[in-house]
């Protein structure tokens, strides 16, 4: 199975001044647990995940001063939507987080995250058990 088929393709995009508030309340808004950060004056694409906004307030930082730019990665590393969900589950597993921005022709098409891939996974990997005579 494929990137693009467990991907989700609503993307949730933000600036890069968007209050951690702001980020958070349209990501619980749309059921996603990353947002892409748009920041045409960095020149990149990034991402804010649900774990840097917990980091912040953990922090004791507040939510209605910080600015996802400054929460935001930006050495992103990006999945084709042709990659397979091993390769994908990899590439997660060794870089240590949940979700990758699916880029086509150099422009987000979706993102993918664990649940994403596990979801896909569970219907192909699991057969009923077998009975077991008594």
């Amino acid at each position: 199975m494929l990137v693009r088929d467990a991907m989700s393709t609503v993307v949730l995009t933000i600036g890069p001044t968007h209050t951690l508030r702001q980020a958070a309340a349209l990501m619980a808004a749309r059921r996603v647990g990353a947002a892409v950060v748009h920041d045409p004056d960095a020149g990149g694409i990034g991402i804010l995940t649900e774990r840097d906004i917990l980091n912040s307030v953990g922090l004791g930082q507040d939510p209605d001063t910080e600015c996802a730019y400054a929460h935001t990665t930006t050495d992103v590393v990006f999945a084709a939507p042709a990659w397979t969900l091993e390769e994908a589950a990899r590439t997660m597993a060794h870089g240590g987080f949940r979700h990758l921005i699916v880029l086509d022709r150099d422009e987000p098409a979706g993102i993918v995250s664990v649940r994403d891939i596990i979801r896909c996974w569970i219907p192909a990997r699991s057969a009923p058990a077998p009975a077991v005579p008594a």
